[in-house]
């Protein structure tokens, strides 16, 4: 049986999310990868373990992680029932609906019918009553946008979320969001968006600033680029890495010469700071107050070990941050 460590709140950071009352680790996991069918069942249920242990108290899924669909969050809630039924109130537990889940008109984007529908799926498939937030997991643009917020205003008023955040928006139709949201008197808190050293899209369309203008917290995912910010590749394509092993989101064609030598750069600007590459790129990411959380994945638990040890070196000087702009440039 589970006991959770005792000194688990000892050394994670824990940030507000915006103007609201929740706190999130400035860690947290992300279930997107390594939860699926054909993961091992004891690395799950190590990798959850420790991080708990390490204070990492908000879990992150969606319907459709795997493979296959659904999987991530039926086998996360088998690891809920063993091990942390318990400790359920200490835990901020995160899922989302927006692509392609089930088959036929009414199992993708934003239409209440979809939305509440697969809520109720992920609550069984999880042994829950509730989640902590339910997340939009992107812009629809052809339901109305009144439409998907009221979808899930009805989800807080029913008690099967206590908060909603929108997935992969930007930031004009993030404020018109809010707007709709505020007027319910919804409690939307976060946005959840792709953030990394190499991706920059949301300082350029807004969502960055405007966030921190409206008071809302924003959780980055893919903060190591699917794997490109580590040293992992530096010398080949490992047989265990995420290109050899499931190619679905990062192909071989991704190192190019170019950006291998972008990565080295990096990795020996890492080395000066007394991190790890990833160590590194996981820092940047929290590096000021605009970003609440950052998410990690993981493959085992060594990783999440490793990569909370960054909580306490989010640090950067100015000539820091101007030669990662330039090297994440190509300017070399």
């Amino acid at each position: 049986m589970y006991t959770a460590s005792s000194e688990r709140y000892d050394t994670m950071v824990y940030n507000r999310c915006g103007k609201s009352g929740l706190l999130l680790p400035a860690v947290s996991l992300g279930l997107w990868h390594n939860f699926g069918t054909n993961a091992d069942p004891e690395n799950m249920k190590a990798m959850c373990r420790t991080a708990f242990d390490l204070g990492i108290t908000h879990f992150d899924l969606a319907n459709n992680y795997g493979p296959e669909y659904g999987s991530a969050e039926t086998n996360f809630g088998k690891i809920l029932k063993e091990d942390f039924a318990p400790y359920r109130d200490e835990m901020i537990i995160s899922t989302k609906a927006g692509y392609d889940m089930w088959p036929g008109p009414y199992g993708n984007w934003g239409s209440r019918k979809y939305l509440i529908a697969s809520l109720d799926q992920s609550l069984k498939r999880m042994g829950l009553d509730y989640v902590d937030i339910f997340y939009h997991h992107r812009m629809d643009p052809n339901t109305p946008l009144e439409e998907t917020m009221g979808a899930l205003d009805s989800i807080v008023k029913s008690g099967k979320a206590l908060y909603v955040g929108i997935s992969n928006y930007d930031g004009p139709t993030m404020v018109r969001a809010a707007e709709i949201l505020e007027d319910l008197k919804c409690p939307f808190v976060i946005n959840q968006n792709r953030y990394s050293i190499f991706d920059r899209t949301i300082e350029q369309n807004g969502l960055k600033k405007t966030a921190n203008q409206m008071g809302k917290g924003i959780i980055a995912f893919s903060p190591l680029a699917q794997g490109l910010l580590t040293d992992k590749y530096l010398h080949g394509i490992p047989s265990d890495s995420r290109i050899a092993v499931d190619g679905r989101f990062l192909h071989a064609d991704a190192l190019t010469k170019e950006k291998l030598a972008q990565i080295e750069a990096l990795n020996k600007m890492a080395g000066e700071r007394g991190q790890s590459l990833a160590q590194m790129a996981l820092s940047w990411i929290l590096k000021d107050e605009d970003v609440t959380s950052v998410l990690i994945g993981a493959s085992r638990p060594e990783q999440i070990i490793q990569n909370v040890e960054i909580v306490q070196n989010t640090k950067f000087t100015r000539e820091e941050l101007k030669k990662i702009d330039q090297i994440s440039r190509g300017n070399l």
